[in-house]
């Protein structure tokens, strides 16, 4: 008994759609396995809060870590932005390895200064 062609067919068809959408998924989570390895800002380590500027407004706030991952790493300043009028969870606006201070002031509502590096329009 043999199987009509048009019906062979339709059967490697069906077999290659559930191989291509299986290898989809692989990359896919191959993906966002990467993305949260290393781009995940989300992942940071949390540190101890140096300093916290409010904007001229009080819209936004500024909180400084310092964070000391390791014994052997010099340590990091992570600067994350608070959102005091808005219902959002912060965001981190600065990260710089091997500093150990803050030197952070508001130029004008939406531009702040740390550590002599400005960030205009990232609130």
């Amino acid at each position: 008994m043999d199987l009509p062609i048009l019906s062979l067919e339709r059967i490697i068809i069906k077999i290659l759609k559930v191989m291509g959408i299986i290898v989809l998924i692989l990359v896919l989570l191959m993906a966002y396995g990467i993305y949260s390895l290393f781009f995940d800002m989300s992942a940071l380590p949390i540190g101890v809060l140096i300093s916290e500027v409010e904007s001229t407004n009080d819209t936004y706030s500024v909180k400084a870590y310092l964070v000391n991952p390791h014994a052997t790493v010099a340590y990091c300043i992570r600067v994350e932005l608070i959102f005091n009028k808005r219902n959002r969870k912060p965001k981190n606006i600065y990260w710089q390895y091997r500093e150990e201070k803050a030197n952070i002031y508001y130029i004008d509502d939406q531009t702040v200064s740390i550590n002599g590096k400005v960030l205009k329009g990232s609130l």
